[in-house]
């Protein structure tokens, strides 16, 4: 019996000894993921907050982000390169953001393109309801005009605008292509 006793204390103590090291080198503990989850969904909350604020951030804009930690990456398109610095400086400003990317082109200074944003702009307002996507500070959709290529981006309320939409750019004379990249709303919700 002692023998057993000293054969299980002799093995006891070298487990001991194998996870001595192994709690000296262990890394210490990460944050909670659901509170690391809560911290980038209010830093998203307030990254879309700020570039939504942008003085001059209209429908002939598109603005659009990703967050790697404390890194926010912008991408998008603008019309006025001071949107694009303005963006970058305002995002710079919020607590826990420690480098900002910035991504966003700046669209070339085209009369061709400004005539074709116009009349595409009218084009969409004038047809079916579209009107009210455009209205306000900050319209659900926007129209990119780049080198007279036109893409459609932004959330519609339904695929049946989300069509329309796309006919009464594809109508305007003098853009050479069309891309619609709007989303429909709802259309990411679980089923």
């Amino acid at each position: 019996m002692k023998t057993l006793k000293n054969s299980l204390a002799a093995v006891f103590a070298a487990i001991l000894i194998g996870i001595a090291p192994a709690a000296l080198f262990a890394k210490p503990a990460t944050p909670d993921s659901a509170s690391t989850a809560a911290a980038n969904t209010q830093l998203a909350k307030e990254v879309r907050h700020r570039l939504l604020m942008l003085p001059y951030y209209g429908v002939f804009d598109n603005l659009a982000f990703s967050i790697d930690g404390s890194r926010v990456t912008l991408y998008g398109q603008v019309v006025r390169p001071s949107t694009r610095s303005d963006a970058e400086r305002s995002i710079s400003k919020i607590n826990g953001v420690s480098e900002v990317v910035n991504k966003i082109e700046v669209l070339p200074l085209s009369s061709f393109d400004d005539s074709i944003r116009a009349r595409t702009y009218r084009e969409i307002a004038r047809t079916g309801g579209l009107y009210r996507y455009l209205m306000g500070a900050n319209p659900s959709l926007h129209i990119i005009v780049n080198n007279g290529h036109v893409t459609l981006t932004g959330m519609v309320g339904n695929k049946m605008d989300q069509q329309l939409a796309y006919i009464a750019a594809s109508r305007v004379f003098g853009s050479f292509s069309v891309t619609n990249e709007l989303q429909v709303d709802g259309d990411n919700r679980a089923r």
